[in-house]
């Protein structure tokens, strides 16, 4: 949608310019303004990006004017274009109107260089801008418009189309040789990550998409079952064609062992039969739209997965493991109606079976439940910010800064006209990066794609001649990939824009072979001035950066379990979804601070392995603890979920051993040692009552508790941290 928007303000621009009767010149200052306009702005209430781009035509007046005012004073340029830069790093620690006025001044500033803008020139740029911006703004609210709840609505279809494909891939789990089980576990894993992405997106987008806090509560909550419910039907399936168990590493970790004798299931077993009719049928359930989901046929196969909630209605020729996929068809069902009822409202109840009327009546009492707690008061804890040159946009600033001071001076040596392009990569490279590794990973990327952008933009330019208007069509299409291209891989970015930058050459009739050389020189220049800047001026280094993530994620998980364990005991209600999604953001954040150790350019390749375990394991363990969240939150109002006082008493091990792991982390205390033993299962004081049965919620909860010790104990490793027996 950001590409379309994008290409509908540049071709907009270029349509009104070409009719005034622009100059070529001044058609693509106006083009790439628009494009600057438009991107730039990322705030999510329209009233907001409404105000920040009013706001953003005077930035980019003045930044284009001083662009002119400089444009023969070499020292005075140079110091200002620093101090620009330093300012727009600085001014991210306002937020996204801050983010938007700096990008736009910076690059409007750029595109006075670009364009060799004078003082003469400056009345007719005017006009262009102002055009350039009312075409973005005509784009962004008009052609392609973008609200909160349009977003959140696009988002919750692709949720259930992600939903739907999980299912198709889990079902190839039944079939699969076990010589093509490892590519079908790729791909489960694969649709499992696309899934989890979508729920976090969701959660992003539910403050200004929902029409209200209650409604936030339910959709958030729908999702998390859909989602917890969905992840553990593929584990289910998985051991159910399984001679062993399974270990949930297998979902997170790619290469990770297949559980042994893993075999398909006899196709003319009745029980099997059954599995895939209902996983085809579950699979038509979540991905299908609301509307075509009415109908007495689909309300039939609805009542038949719910029922399997029930015992009596799981086949009784079954093995235990084809009567867990069974029960786990049901919890999904329930939770895919639950998304229904919370996305699309109230549906028709005439054909519901008993086991339907159950599940609805469960989501009543949940609906009261949220109800209350969003209609409570709630205290809101501020987190304390850093101060001073701790904060990251000063430290950023000043790494920026001083980079492109060393690319000025650098870009001079190299060329007089074109060293602009040095500091442009030298900035591009600080954005949304954290620490040295991160900036070394993405100058790299940028490199590389600008060395193959030229490749392409030799050809494009010999393909293109004189033809002013196929070269402005080849830049949309090339803005467009740009932008389709950002989300999947940087270098694929840097190509196209390199590819688009060699059309803009032509049409400004300075293209020519030397100048694309030079390009690549700048940008191996600016990348390098970038990267000396951030390993010399209040560096980052990439193992702290993660060694604090990694104690964050710790925490978090921490916050989770406790507060689940709570609850299942009989402890006070919390809102423990939040706090899941809470570490579900922390764990993304991790994930991308260890790129730059699991890249393949890393020479530690041991490292690199260990890394990816670590990772691994702390997906593992948020899956089971998104799990207990999800089962704790049913307690207050389910008849088939109590609490169980014992479950407090198993779980302390597991904090005493994230505890553990969080001061290694921190070096706050480097004494302590994680406790091993005997299972959770085992410790469990029973007090007479016995183990709980194996198709109890208990002992779902007793399973999530025992794969969350098993893999808190299996962090200490990776991190160095001894493992004895309790003393």
């Amino acid at each position: 949608m950001a590409g379309l928007r994008t290409v509908a303000a540049i071709g907009l621009a270029l349509a009104v310019l070409g009719l005034a009767g622009t100059q070529v010149t001044h058609m693509v200052a106006g083009a790439m303004t628009a494009m600057v306009g438009t991107f730039a702005i990322r705030e999510k209430t329209v009233r907001g990006q409404a105000v920040t781009l009013a706001l953003g035509l005077p930035m980019a007046l003045v930044a284009l004017s001083l662009g002119a005012l400089l444009h023969s004073r070499v020292v005075a340029g140079d110091v200002f274009f620093v101090a620009l830069i330093f300012a727009a790093v600085y001014s991210r620690r306002f937020g996204d109107r801050g983010t938007a006025l700096g990008l736009i001044g910076f690059q409007v500033y750029f595109v006075s260089l670009f364009v060799n803008a004078t003082v003469g020139q400056l009345p007719s740029l005017y006009g262009t801008l102002t055009i350039a911006f009312a075409c973005s703004a005509f784009a962004r609210f008009v052609l392609v418009p973008e609200t909160p709840q349009r977003v959140l609505g696009r988002l919750r279809e692709a949720f259930r189309a992600r939903l739907g494909q999980l299912v198709t891939a889990q079902t190839r789990l039944l079939d699969a040789p076990p010589g093509e089980l490892d590519d079908v576990l790729d791909d489960v894993r694969r649709h499992t990550a696309r899934l989890h992405e979508a729920a976090l997106m969701i959660q992003g987008r539910l403050e200004d998409g929902a029409r209200d806090d209650v409604t936030a509560a339910l959709i958030q909550r729908r999702v998390a079952d859909a989602e917890v419910s969905a992840e553990r039907l593929g584990m289910l399936l998985l051991n159910a064609r399984s001679a062993e168990r399974a270990d949930t590493l297998t979902l997170h970790l790619p290469g990770a062992p297949v559980p042994a004798a893993g075999s398909p299931l006899p196709r003319e077993d009745e029980a099997t039969a059954a599995l895939r009719r209902d996983l085809g049928a579950l699979n038509l359930l979540a991905s299908r739209p609301a509307d075509a989901n009415r109908g007495t046929a689909v309300a039939h196969v609805r009542n038949r997965l719910l029922g399997y909630r029930d015992e009596e209605a799981i086949p009784p020729g079954a093995t235990l493991a084809a009567q867990d996929v069974f029960r786990g068809i049901g919890e999904a069902a329930r939770a895919i109606l639950g998304l229904r009822l919370a996305l699309d409202g109230p549906q028709d109840e005439s054909d519901d079976s008993p086991a339907t009327t159950r599940s609805r009546e469960e989501f009543d009492a949940e609906d009261v439940s949220i109800t209350a707690e969003k209609e409570a008061p709630a205290a809101v804890e501020e987190a304390e910010e850093p101060k001073g040159l701790r904060r990251p946009t000063t430290r950023a600033a000043f790494q920026v800064a001083v980079g492109s001071a060393l690319a000025i001076v650098g870009g001079e040596f190299l060329s007089s006209q074109r060293w602009y392009w040095a500091v442009l990569t030298c900035w591009v490279v600080f954005l949304n990066t954290a620490s040295t590794g991160e900036i070394v990973v993405k100058g790299y990327r940028r490199v590389l794609g600008t060395v193959l952008g030229v490749v392409a933009g030799v050809v494009l330019a010999g393909a293109v001649g004189d033809h002013t208007w196929l070269a402005f069509a080849l830049v949309l299409l090339c803005v467009f990939a740009m932008f389709f291209t950002a989300p999947l891989s940087y270098a694929l970015m840097s190509f196209f824009v390199t590819a688009m930058l060699g059309l803009l050459y032509t049409l400004l009739n300075t293209y020519s072979f030397d100048v694309l050389i030079l390009r690549i020189e700048e940008t191996a220049l600016g990348a390098a001035c970038g990267i000396i800047a951030a390993v010399l001026i209040l560096p980052v280094r990439t193992d702290s950066r993660t060694d604090e993530l990694l104690a964050t994620v710790l925490e978090r998980l921490g916050d989770v379990v406790a507060g689940a364990v709570s609850q299942l005991s009989g402890g006070p209600a919390a809102d423990l979804l939040d706090k899941a999604r809470d570490l579900d953001t922390a764990l993304d954040d991790l994930r991308a601070s260890t790129r730059p150790l699991t890249h393949p350019i890393t020479p530690l390749r041991e490292r690199r392995q260990t890394v990816r375990y670590l990772v691994a394991l702390l997906e593992t363990s948020a899956y089971h603890a998104r799990s207990l969240a999800a089962t704790a939150e049913l307690v207050p109002y389910s008849k088939r979920v109590g609490a169980d006082p014992r479950l407090g008493r198993a779980a302390r091990r597991i904090a005493h051993n994230i505890d553990v792991l969080v001061a290694h982390v921190k070096e706050t205390d480097t004494t302590g040692s994680v406790e091993s033993g005997a299972s959770i299962a085992a410790m469990l004081e029973t007090d007479g009552l016995g183990v709980p049965a194996a198709n109890t919620v208990t002992f779902r909860v007793l399973r999530h508790l025992q794969r969350l010790d098993e893999g808190i104990t299996g962090l200490a490793r990776p991190l160095d941290v001894p493992v004895g027996p309790r003393k």
